[in-house]
C-alpha cells in the first residue's frame, strides 16, 4: 500500500511514514516523528518532537502530538511520545512529551480513545482501553490502567494513579489514587462504589465480584481504621482481582481517595 500525502501538507525530511499511512491537507510532521502502517492523519494535524505511533492510528484534524511540554522545568530534552496501535485522537487532542524530572516519556497504549479537547499531560502513562470523554484534563506525572472511563470535563490532579477499570464521572476532579474497580465522582473526588458493569464486560465471575466488594466495603464503608482494615485483609482474598486492589492500595504515595456508602454496592 502507497502512502498519501496530501500537497499542502508538510512532512519534514527525517519523518518516517509506514506503509498504508495518509496525511491530509495542511498537516505538519516534524523531521523526528515516525508512524507506523495505516495510520491516518487528517487535514490540520501537527505531529512534532521525538513522537513514535504504532499502527492504525487516527489522528482527527487540529489536534496536537509532541509539542513542548507545559513545564516550566523543561530545558529542551530530547523527551519522547509513544502511541501504540489502534488509538483514536480526536479534535483538538494535546498529547505532550515527558521531561527529565519524570522519566522522559509520555506512554500511551493500545485502542484509547481520546474525545475532543482532551490533554494529556507530560510523563504520563496510559495503558488499553480507556475512554477519555470531551474535555477531559490529566496533569503530569499521572499513571492511568487498563479499560478506565474519565468522564468530560474531570481533571486529574499530577500524580495521581487511576487503577485498571476505574470510573470517573463527568465533572470530577480527581486529586487523590483511584483503586481498581472503583467509581469516583466529586471535587475533591470520593468513591462511590464499584463499576460492576465494567467488570461483567471484561469476563470477572461471581466470585471475584464478590470477594471484590467484601473488601470495598470493609476498607470504604465500614467503620475503623483505615490500615489496619487493610492490614488485615491482605490474608484473607483469594482471587487475583482481591490482590490487585489491595496491592494498588499499599503502593499508593498520595493516598486513595475516601469511600461513601453507595447503592451501587446492593
Amino acid at each position: 500500500m502507497s502512502i498519501i500525502i496530501h500537497p499542502t501538507a508538510l512532512v519534514a525530511e527525517g519523518a518516517t511514514l509506514g506503509e498504508g499511512t495518509t496525511v491530509g491537507p495542511y498537516s505538519i510532521i516534524g523531521p523526528k516523528v515516525v508512524l507506523g502502517r495505516n495510520n491516518t492523519v487528517a487535514s490540520h494535524v501537527v505531529i512534532e518532537g521525538n513522537t513514535r505511533a504504532g499502527d492504525e492510528n487516527q489522528f482527527f484534524q487540529f489536534c496536537s502530538i509532541g509539542s513542548r511540554p507545559q513545564d516550566l522545568k523543561y530545558r529542551g530534552e530530547d523527551s519522547t511520545v509513544e502511541i501504540g496501535n489502534r488509538n483514536i485522537i480526536r479534535e483538538y487532542v494535546t498529547i505532550q512529551p515527558g521531561t527529565t524530572g519524570g522519566g522522559m516519556r509520555t506512554v500511551v497504549g493500545d485502542t484509547n480513545l481520546f474525545m475532543g479537547s482532551v490533554h494529556i499531560g507530560h510523563d504520563t502513562l496510559i495503558g488499553n482501553g480507556s475512554i477519555f470523554a470531551n474535555g477531559v484534563a490529566v496533569a503530569g506525572h499521572v499513571s492511568i490502567g487498563n479499560f478506565v472511563t474519565v468522564g468530560g470535563l474531570s481533571g486529574i490532579h499530577q500524580f495521581v494513579r487511576l487503577g485498571d477499570l476505574s470510573f470517573i464521572g463527568a465533572g470530577a476532579m480527581v486529586s487523590q489514587d483511584i483503586p481498581p474497580f472503583c467509581m469516583a465522582q466529586g471535587d475533591r473526588a470520593s468513591l462511590v462504589g464499584l463499576n460492576k458493569v465494567g467488570m461483567q464486560r471484561r469476563g470477572y465471575d461471581d466470585s471475584a465480584m464478590t470477594e471484590i466488594k467484601q473488601v470495598y466495603r470493609e476498607l470504604f464503608v465500614a467503620k475503623g481504621q483505615f490500615r489496619p482494615k487493610l492490614e488485615r485483609m491482605r490474608d484473607q482474598v483469594s482471587h487475583e482481582a482481591a490482590r490487585t486492589l489491595l496491592d494498588f492500595i499499599f503502593a499508593s504515595s498520595r493516598g486513595v481517595a475516601h469511600g461513601r456508602a453507595s447503592e451501587s454496592l446492593e
